[in-house]
C-alpha cells in the first residue's frame, strides 16, 4: 500500500503563487509518486483554486468554521488529489492571498488561517470517510496550526499521526497578540511555552514547530543558520532544543518547466552541447530592456526587492558595475524606496542599466536564458529557486555565502577551478565590498572564456530536479511512520 501524505499549504502552482513555497508544494507530489507515496494536497478556497474545482465532489460541510460555514471539496493538482476549503467568507477576496489590494495583511489573518488549519486537522483525523493519512506535512505558518490542533484538539476518536512542518522562511511566522487564543478553539493546555504562546501572543509557525514530529528547512546550511540568533528570528532556542529532529532537504526545481532545449518562452533553445546558441537569446534581452549591445556581461536580478534579498546593497553598487563594463536587466517589485533608487540608477545609466517592476513568468525564462550571470545578494536564503535556474540556463550565479545558496553553488576559488568543478561566485557578508570584489572576479572570469564556458556547462550538468529532494522526503516519510 503507498504511503498517504496529507499536504497542508496556502498556496501550489499552478493553482496559486507569491513565491518559492507554490513550487515547492505544486511539485512534491509528483516527486514522491515514485517512491509510492500518495501525496493530497489541501489549499484554501482562493478565487483562483475555486476555479479549477468548479464541478468538484463535495467532501463535507462545516455549518461553522471559526464563525464561517465552510465545505471541502474534491479537486486535481496536476495527476494528484487536492482537498480545497471553501469558504468564501476567509478566501473569497481580491488582493493577494494574505493581503488587500494596498499590500496590508488581512485584519483576520489569523483566523482565516486557523480555520485552514483546524479542517486540515479533521481531515488528517478522518472527518472524510475513505480518506485517510498516515503523515501531515504543512508548509509555513499558514499551515502550522494544524499541527497544534492535532496536539491539542484532534478530531473525537482519532488516532495520532506523525507530522512535518516545513519552514521555507523563518522571517515569516505568523505572530498575533493574546487575546485570539480564546477564538481559536483548543483547550487551556495548549497557552503555554510549548504550545501556540510566544513572546506573549500567539505564533503560529512556533506552534507547529513546537507540535512536529520532524521540523525541515529548505536547505541543509539554512537548517544551521536558524540555530543562531542572526538568522532564528527569536525561535533559536526552539530550534536548538529540537536538536537533530531539524533536519534541512534543497529544493528541486520543475525540470518540464525549466529546461533551456525546450523552453516555448525563449527566443532560441539551446544545451550545454550547443551552448552558442545562447547568445541569440542575450540580443533578444538586450532589445527587450533597450540596453546596449556589446561583449561585457549581462547581470540579470529575478527578486523580490526588500532588504532580505539585498536590493539595497544592489543600489549601492550599480554605479560601479555599469562603470565596469557590466550591464543590468532587473525584475521584480517590493519596498518602494528601493524601486525609486532602480529607476534613478537607471536614469543615470540608460541603455547599461534597466527596470522592469512586476513579475512575469515568461519574461524571467527569457531572462535566465539571456543573461550571462544572476546576482543573488540575499542576507539570508532558505533556499532559493532563482539560482537554481540559474545554473539550468548557463546564467552564472553570483551568490551570497548563505543558505541554500551556499549548498548549491560552488565558488570559482583557485582549487575549483583547477579541479573543473566550479558553477559560480560565491561572496561573504552583504556589503558593497563584498558585492563589488564578487562581481568583478565574474567579470574577469566573464573575460576568459575557457573559464567561462566551464562554469555555464557545469551549472547545466547539475542535477537539481526533485529527484534527489523527493527521495530524502520519502525517507523521512517512511522514518516517521515506521515503514519500508
Amino acid at each position: 500500500m503507498p504511503l498517504s501524505v496529507l499536504s497542508v499549504a496556502s498556496e501550489a502552482v499552478p493553482l496559486v503563487k507569491t513565491g518559492g513555497l507554490a513550487d515547492v508544494a505544486g511539485a512534491l507530489p509528483g516527486a514522491l509518486a515514485p517512491h509510492d507515496v500518495a501525496m493530497t494536497t489541501l489549499l484554501p478556497g482562493f478565487p483562483s483554486v475555486m476555479a479549477a474545482v468548479k464541478r468538484g465532489k463535495v467532501l463535507h460541510s462545516y455549518d461553522s468554521l471559526l464563525g464561517e460555514p465552510a465545505r471541502l471539496i474534491a479537486g486535481q493538482l496536476g495527476a494528484a488529489p487536492l482537498i480545497v476549503l471553501d469558504a468564501p467568507g476567509f478566501f473569497a477576496r481580491g488582493g493577494s492571498p494574505y493581503a488587500d489590494a494596498g499590500g496590508q495583511d488581512w485584519a483576520d489573518n489569523w483566523r482565516r488561517f486557523a480555520a485552514f488549519g483546524r479542517a486540515a486537522a479533521d481531515l488528517a483525523g478522518g472527518l472524510v470517510k475513505g480518506r485517510s493519512f498516515d503523515l501531515v506535512h504543512a508548509h509555513d505558518w499558514q499551515a502550522a496550526m494544524a499541527l497544534a490542533y492535532l496536539r491539542f484538539a484532534p478530531l473525537a476518536g482519532s488516532a495520532a499521526v506523525p507530522s512535518v512542518m516545513t519552514i521555507h522562511n523563518m522571517a515569516f511566522q505568523g505572530y498575533f497578540g493574546a487575546d485570539i487564543f480564546g477564538s481559536l478553539g483548543l483547550p487551556r493546555a495548549a497557552w503555554s511555552i510549548d504550545g501556540v504562546e510566544s513572546y506573549g501572543g500567539v505564533g503560529f509557525l512556533k506552534a507547529g514547530m513546537e507540535a512536529a514530529s520532524v521540523i525541515t528547512t529548505v536547505s541543509p546550511t539554512y537548517a544551521r543558520e536558524i540555530r543562531e540568533a542572526e538568522f532564528g528570528m527569536g525561535l533559536e532556542g526552539l530550534i536548538q532544543s529540537r536538536g537533530e529532529r531539524v533536519r534541512g532537504i534543497v529544493n528541486g526545481i520543475d525540470t518540464g518547466e525549466w529546461n533551456p532545449a525546450t523552453d516555448p518562452h525563449i527566443a532560441q533553445t539551446f544545451t550545454a552541447r550547443t551552448l552558442a546558441k545562447k547568445a541569440a537569446n542575450k540580443r533578444a534581452l538586450e532589445a527587450e530592456f533597450t540596453l546596449e549591445p556589446g561583449d561585457g556581461p549581462l547581470f540579470v536580478v529575478v527578486s523580490r526587492l526588500t532588504w532580505q534579498k539585498g536590493i539595497d546593497v544592489l543600489l549601492e553598487v550599480l554605479d560601479h558595475l555599469a562603470g565596469s563594463g557590466g550591464r543590468l536587466a532587473l525584475l521584480g517589485s517590493g519596498d518602494q524606496s528601493i524601486v525609486d533608487g532602480l529607476h534613478a540608477a537607471a536614469a543615470r545609466h540608460p541603455g547599461r542599466i534597466a527596470v522592469r517592476i512586476g513579475y512575469d513568468e515568461a519574461l524571467s525564462h527569457r531572462m535566465q536564458a539571456g543573461g550571462d550571470a544572476i546576482l543573488v545578494p540575499s542576507r539570508f536564503e532558505p533556499c532559493g529557486l532563482t539560482q537554481l535556474y540559474g545554473l539550468a540556463y548557463a546564467c552564472v550565479p553570483v551568490v551570497a555565502r548563505t543558505g541554500g545558496l551556499a549548498d548549491t553553488v560552488i565558488d570559482a576559488n583557485l582549487a575549483a577551478l583547477n579541479a573543473g568543478v566550479a558553477t559560480g561566485v560565491q561572496f561573504t557578508g552583504v556589503h558593497y565590498g563584498a558585492l563589488t570584489g564578487a562581481i568583478d572576479r565574474a567579470m574577469r572570469l566573464y573575460h576568459t572564456p575557457g573559464a567561462w564556458q566551464m562554469l555555464q556547462r557545469n551549472g547545466m550538468k547539475a542535477d537539481f530536479s526533485w529527484t534527489n529532494s523527493g527521495a530524502a522526503y520519502a525517507t523521512l516519510y517512511r522514518e516517521l511512520t515506521g515503514t519500508q
